[in-house]
């Protein structure tokens, strides 16, 4: 493989923004219209790039041109560039109109009431001008768009990558969870238990999501199995809103989460102790990556933020 100072010597960016298009179009012809050349040029610049990395980056089909796993690894890192390349433009239009450059987060929402937003406000105080976009959703697609360069850093759970040796990652805390029902919900006796639940209609995490296998560890340690047709969602929006309008459902949802509802009177907290032990979360970012100086405050923020508590 070519060392970095030949890659750096003969490689450019024009070429990077080529394979993102065929990416996009899986077809050369589309992919040199939209980068306004000819067909034939965009041939020879693929061409050039595929000699530099000693690799074919893709294979023809029905379908079009379609990237092989050199081509997705390519692929993955060009649009990386793309993006960083994107942000600096960004950051240096921002700073020369006096403002301060911008901040992407990605964070699970049972961090968000408790560990994201309390250093947000904190930060946003210190730095009025700065540009701020928090994403919400699970740690597995949100390491996708850091790895695409969409985010600067998650608050999340890098253990669900395929490849985890990939990120940094920096424990916070545990992650407690809490069964909950709706706040127009019928009283419950005081020693309620799981089992006193099996009538009802569960809200429940996908499949594929690390919360679902705790629910169904869960069931298993009450000697129950899982309630027949559940309602399916990562969205803790859609589960709250469910919970609000039918009395009739129950659900689990992060500790945090569920006392920010309780306080406004949406959910109720049932008296119900998990045995399972609580998952953790904590600070990811793109193991060798460079932070902006945005998302490095904000890490430190929130570290100093988080050793206090501890100490407390």
């Amino acid at each position: 493989m070519k060392t970095l100072d030949a890659l750096l010597s003969r490689l450019r960016v024009r070429q990077l923004q080529l394979l993102i298009a065929l990416d996009e179009h899986k077809s050369l012809h589309k992919a040199a219209g939209a980068m306004t050349m000819t067909q034939s040029a965009a041939s020879k610049m693929l061409h050039e790039l595929e000699s530099i990395l000693e690799a074919p980056l893709f294979e023809r089909s029905k379908n079009g041109m379609i990237p092989n796993q050199f081509g997705h690894c390519v692929i993955r890192y060009a649009r990386l560039l793309a993006t960083d390349l994107a942000a600096l433009c960004e950051d240096i239009s921002e700073i020369r109109s006096g403002h301060g450059g911008r901040l992407a987060i990605g964070s699970i929402m049972g961090a968000i009431p408790e560990v994201v937003v309390p250093v947000l406000d904190a930060l946003h105080a210190s730095q009025q001008t700065l540009s701020i976009e928090v994403v919400e959703d699970t740690s597995a697609k949100m390491l996708l768009q850091l790895d695409e360069g969409h985010l600067d850093l998650v608050i999340g759970r890098s253990a669900v990558s395929d490849q985890p040796a990939k990120y940094h990652y920096q424990k916070i805390r545990d992650e407690p969870l809490s069964v909950v029902v709706g706040h127009a919900h019928a009283p419950l006796p005081d020693g309620v238990a799981l089992r006193d639940l099996a009538g009802h209609r569960w809200v429940v995490y996908p499949t594929q999501m690390p919360l679902r296998a705790l629910v169904e560890r869960e069931m298993d340690l009450a000697g129950l199995a899982m309630p027949a047709n559940p309602i399916s969602t990562a969205s803790t929006f859609v589960t709250i809103t469910l919970l609000m309008q039918d009395t009739g459902l129950v659900s689990v949802l992060p500790t945090d989460i569920a006392k920010l509802c309780a306080r406004h009177g949406m959910l109720r907290i049932l008296p119900i102790a998990l045995q399972s032990q609580s998952q953790s979360f904590g600070i990811v970012t793109r193991r060798g990556g460079a932070l902006s100086p945005p998302a490095a405050r904000f890490i430190e923020m929130l570290q100093a933020r988080v050793g206090g508590a501890r100490a407390a």
